[in-house]
């Protein structure tokens, strides 16, 4: 038996499942992958199939621990991270799903999410929870899930039918169906949880006509909530953390003073800036959301969300066959000198921050003869990097601060062409860190706080290290020209789907 203690952290994504090992230094010992099945059954529709997700993140749980060659006793804990606002509807008695799960992506419920803004109540809904109405947000799906599947809301009222986001989910399933939880971050992307009270809000569910009673208990990221079933996984081992993706990067990037901000290129792209105890109101069409729970007491966040960041290239790749990987994409890019006049704006599931435009569709404007695939490709891997942009801006007015620099991870920075033009078009240095899946990274600290592995904060972020600045080399009047252009290819993107009376 090897000596030393680890945490499995299971990093829950939106295309994928992980499952990566650490040991007490915080060092990446094993990891495993696995995609599973996306299912698209309308335009605008994006589902996952509960049931091969679950087993896809148990799968690669229990080949990591067997890849690393240890015994179940070393893990001290479990942290799980997850894509959040996805939701799960299942049956208390079987545990089986009564529907896909149905995605963050999904646009489904965008008439009904404008339907809220029509009838008044976009600023009650903002003031509780954080949020703006829009699909994005799990409490539309529920209320879809309730309203179209035949008496599933008189189910759910008698507690045959529980609720989850990803992460209840997985919980449930790991520990034999007996904790129904979840923590404050990702029950403040429900569009149900308020955040001053932290508590599900009787207004907002009476609102959505939500059973109170299907909802999961809300505690802690930071927490022992019970122990993986053995039956199930086979070991039992304390499942120690739950926190969202995005929150979870800003703690594994050290984010722990108020200012400091980060952003994940996954397959979306999101920016989160620390703001400490206060709970700051956005201006600017952002969003207000938990940034993490620990120890009885929550620290916020604002929150900048880009719908299509690595699933564009995933798009160029599998949507045009234009590349046969992500490599291949930046090499490409790296061809040529500029994306020759040419602008993608990728709003394919519609636009979030700052725009919030669900009818907003995807744009390939300022195409000449002259455009080859390789322009086509440094268009797309710049409008992920314009995307930032736009939520940077209107972060540092709404918190009134300027952040000095941007730390990123996520799998798609590790681009340099992109952090590059990245550090260009913001005029900041960008921090990138050594150990780019800081998503996973983050649930072990959680997880490893919550055990005892380590002791406070001051000794995470002894264990974060910088592998590379990119710092910013184009001119004033270029970044202007080229900022402008892209407003301009945005403003062409918007409104396309809406219907026509």
């Amino acid at each position: 038996m090897k000596n030393g203690t680890y945490i499995l952290a299971l990093d829950q994504g939106t295309t994928s499942s992980r499952a990566i090992l650490f040991n007490e230094r915080a060092k990446k010992i094993a990891a495993e992958q696995k995609e599973f099945t996306q299912f698209f059954p309308k335009p605008g529709w994006v589902e996952h199939d509960a049931e091969e997700l679950f087993l896809c993140q148990l799968s690669v749980m229990q080949e990591v621990v067997k890849k690393a060659d240890i015994q179940p006793e070393q893990i001290a804990g479990v942290g799980i991270t997850n894509q959040r606002e996805t939701v799960v509807l299942w049956e208390r008695k079987t545990g089986k799903p009564v529907y896909r799960a149905i995605v963050w992506q999904c646009r489904r419920t965008a008439d009904m999410a404008a339907s809220l803004i029509e009838r008044g109540k976009g600023a009650m809904i903002q003031q509780k929870t954080g949020l703006v109405p829009d699909a994005y947000f799990s409490g539309t799906k529920i209320k879809w899930l309730l309203d179209t599947i035949p008496n599933l809301r008189e189910r759910a009222k008698n507690g045959e039918i529980l609720a989850g986001t990803i992460d209840t989910w997985l919980v449930w399933k790991l520990s034999g169906g007996t904790v129904h939880v979840t923590d404050y971050t990702n029950a403040s992307r429900t569009m149900l949880f308020n955040i001053h009270t932290l508590q599900w809000d009787s207004e907002l569910l009476r609102m959505l006509n939500i059973p109170r009673c299907m909802l999961p208990e809300v505690r802690d990221s930071s927490c022992v909530y019970g122990n993986t079933d053995k039956t199930v996984c086979g070991f039992s081992v304390p499942i120690a953390a739950c926190i969202g993706d995005q929150q979870s990067a800003l703690f594994g990037q050290g984010c722990f003073e108020r200012g400091s901000v980060k952003t994940t290129y996954g397959t979306g792209c999101f920016m989160l800036m620390n703001t400490g105890s206060t709970a700051i109101s956005s201006k600017h069409k952002l969003l207000t959301t938990i940034a993490l729970g620990m120890n009885g007491k929550v620290d916020y966040a604002l929150e900048g969300s880009v719908f299509m960041g690595g699933a564009t290239i995933k798009w160029l790749r599998d949507g045009l066959g234009l590349i046969r990987s992500a490599r291949e994409c930046d090499t490409l890019a790296e061809s040529v000198p500029d994306a020759n006049g040419a602008v993608l704006v990728p709003a394919f599931t519609g636009l979030g921050s700052p725009y919030w435009d669900s009818y907003a569709r995807g744009t390939l404007v300022g195409l000449t003869r002259g455009v080859t695939k390789a322009h086509i490709c440094r268009a797309t891997l710049e409008s992920i990097c314009f995307q930032v942009k736009d939520v940077l801006s209107c972060m540092n007015r709404d918190a009134r601060l300027s952040s000095e620099h941007l730390k990123v991870d996520g799998g798609a920075c590790v681009s340099n062409l992109m952090m590059q033009f990245q550090a260009d078009i913001l005029n900041k240095p960008i921090f990138r860190p050594k150990n780019v899946e800081t998503t996973a990274l983050g649930a072990a600290f959680c997880a490893g706080l919550a055990v005892g592995l380590w002791k406070d904060k001051g000794e995470l972020l002894r264990c974060t290290k910088t592998e590379r600045i990119f710092t910013p080399a184009m001119s004033n009047e270029e970044r202007n020209e080229r900022y402008a252009q892209w407003k301009r290819a945005v403003r062409c993107s918007m409104g396309w789907a809406k219907p026509t009376r």
